[in-house]
């Protein structure tokens, strides 16, 4: 009972919450990305345009980012690399399309972009790709 109020955390404990995130944050990002894809030719001239590179560019930049990206995370495959394009993304969702709704529309995306922000700055723990390819 007393490690549930302890300050101390183990590596273990961390590796594994680090693979959840990876998994459950980029699964759940590869989703959109998927539906984005698969719906490319009806979103194409109605997508935003937020940053106003013309809609087709917009999508497919988040294309890239929701789902090649996301699929790289999820195996922790440059991990570090993947999560800037998702930050930017997120960002972009949150801050100028949402107009930085945090409880209201943006609320997701706030929720990825805390996901992605953290896996930027901590790697993807010792459960990934990277850190098999970097032994």
């Amino acid at each position: 009972m007393s490690q549930f109020f302890s300050t101390k955390y183990k590596q273990g404990a961390l590796d594994l919450s680090l693979l959840i995130l990876r998994v459950m944050g980029g699964g759940l990002m590869t989703h959109h990305g998927f539906e984005k894809i698969i719906h490319f030719t009806e979103k194409v001239n109605t997508f935003s345009d937020p940053l106003h590179i013309g809609s087709t560019l917009s999508l497919s930049l988040v294309i890239f980012s929701e789902f090649f990206c996301s699929v790289l995370l999820v195996f922790g495959l440059v991990t570090r690399l993947v999560a800037i394009p998702l930050v930017i993304t997120m960002a972009v969702a949150l801050f100028i399309v949402h107009h930085g709704e945090l409880f209201g529309d943006g609320e997701a995306s706030a929720l990825f972009l805390t996901a992605f922000l953290i896996l930027l700055l901590t790697g993807p723990g010792k459960y990934s790709l990277d850190r098999l390819i970097g032994k």
